[in-house]
């Protein structure tokens, strides 16, 4: 059985999330992503507390892609470690879960 999953990344601005977003769908890694402006994050770097402005990533894809989802933000990411995490989709529409899975190329 095919289990679908939701990848979470977060990016630095709207041009970056858009670049990583339109990259995974036309190359078929992900059936889409969905982009959710202006989040706020706060979270330690380098030994610090940071607060940064974020766009974040809803990648919408098959367990089997993780790993080359994972290895094609890496290559278009700024970040030096780039946000990436998957969660399994439990549930879900059947016929939209029949559409993501249609819409990767394997």
């Amino acid at each position: 059985m095919m289990m679908h999953q939701v990848i979470l990344c977060t990016c630095p601005n709207e041009a970056s999330a858009t670049q990583i977003a339109t990259t995974l769908v036309e190359e078929q890694l992900a059936a889409c992503a969905n982009i959710l402006p202006k989040i706020k994050s706060v979270y330690r770097w380098q030994g610090k507390v940071e607060q940064d402005n974020e766009y974040l990533l809803l990648i919408k894809t098959l367990e089997t892609q993780f790993q080359p989802v994972k290895e094609r933000i890496q290559e278009l990411h700024s970040y030096d470690v780039p946000e990436v995490i998957a969660l399994n989709i439990q549930q879900g529409n059947k016929e939209y879960l029949d559409w993501i899975s249609n819409s990767i190329l394997l």
